[in-house]
């Protein structure tokens, strides 16, 4: 019901966002979208959503941001783009501790804050609590739904019973951990057969998260599933499947979905992928920024969707059409 009603609130403020510009609306805005890395698939599809509400809204966007996922290489994006005086800031925080008060001085600035994908603090915003709720709204999909949606999936494919556990990136990064917390909820709550074994972090290396897979199948070699929190995780820890002669064996669920997934899917080196859909959080993150900035009221939070995908539905283009952007 929250998603519903989140979406609906989406689509009101699109539809009054859209015919602002038919009054007396002179001043042009800039508005800058600050992502979590600009090299990646996800956050370039993320960028033509943006730069689609942009367009249609006669907004400049602003796209700057680091080529990793890292605090210390995206704070000084951060610095750059406040002293150039947007009107307001989109930013997916690489770490919802650490980028808080790098955020606030934009906040202090008069610069309204957007954060898309990923948040700070709790990621509950405009309560009047904590040091980290200055924030208008969060815009983004529900990590939590996603990280169960995967554990539904990958217990389906290995029949309701055996082990499995998460391969992620590294604690502290507010979507992974609920992905992960979502999994496991998901798998405690409703799929006794199967065992969930310690999360593996690999620190973003897909070699890394390799070798993990390796080592835990060493230490259970009746593994019969894996979930990569993100992409360098699912990919490196599938290729880990392969380099142990379990591809097939041991089914491989994976967060997001560039167009390099299909083929993965194709071979069977991945077996289902959970598409986000990133499109959507450019948009209603410019849309919204806008909405606020001509006087209008926003939701705190706006959820966006999911498509799995797997061999069975990957060459359907009404699926495909969530691959990402490359």
């Amino acid at each position: 019901m929250k998603k519903i009603v989140a979406a609906l609130a989406a689509l009101a403020i699109c539809a009054a966002a859209l015919v602002a510009p038919a009054l007396a609306q002179d001043k042009k805005y800039t508005i800058a979208l600050i992502p979590g890395l600009t090299t990646d698939g996800f956050y370039i599809t993320m960028r033509k959503g943006a730069q689609a509400a942009a367009d249609a809204l006669g907004v400049t966007l602003v796209f700057q941001g680091a080529p990793d996922f890292n605090p210390v290489t995206q704070v000084p994006v951060l610095d750059a783009v406040i002293a150039k005086k947007p009107d307001a800031i989109l930013i997916a925080p690489t770490d919802k501790v650490q980028l808080v008060e790098p955020l606030r001085k934009a906040h202090d600035a008069g610069i309204p804050v957007i954060t898309v994908d990923t948040f700070i603090g709790s990621g509950v915003y405009q309560t009047g609590a904590g040091e980290a709720d200055f924030p208008l709204s969060y815009i983004a999909s529900d990590n939590i739904l996603g990280g169960e949606i995967a554990a539904r999936a990958l217990a389906k494919a290995i029949g309701d019973k055996g082990k499995v556990y998460v391969s992620n990136v590294k604690p502290g990064i507010s979507t992974t951990d609920q992905r992960e917390e979502g999994f496991k909820k998901e798998m405690a709550a409703n799929h006794p057969g199967i065992t969930v074994l310690e999360t593996q972090f690999n620190d973003n290396d897909a070699n890394k998260a390799a070798s993990q897979l390796q080592a835990v199948f060493a230490r259970n070699p009746d593994l019969v599933g894996v979930f990569g929190a993100n992409l360098f995780s699912a990919l490196g820890a599938a290729n880990g499947v392969q380099q142990a002669g379990q591809t097939g064996t041991v089914k491989v669920v994976a967060f997001d979905a560039p167009t390099s997934i299909v083929d993965n899917i194709n071979t069977g080196l991945v077996d289902v992928a959970i598409a986000q859909h990133p499109a959507e959080i450019g948009y209603f993150g410019v849309v919204s920024a806008y909405a606020h900035l001509t006087g209008q009221s926003i939701p705190v939070a706006i959820g966006t969707g999911f498509t799995i995908m797997d061999k069975a539905n990957i060459a359907d283009p009404n699926i495909s059409k969530y691959l990402y952007s490359e």
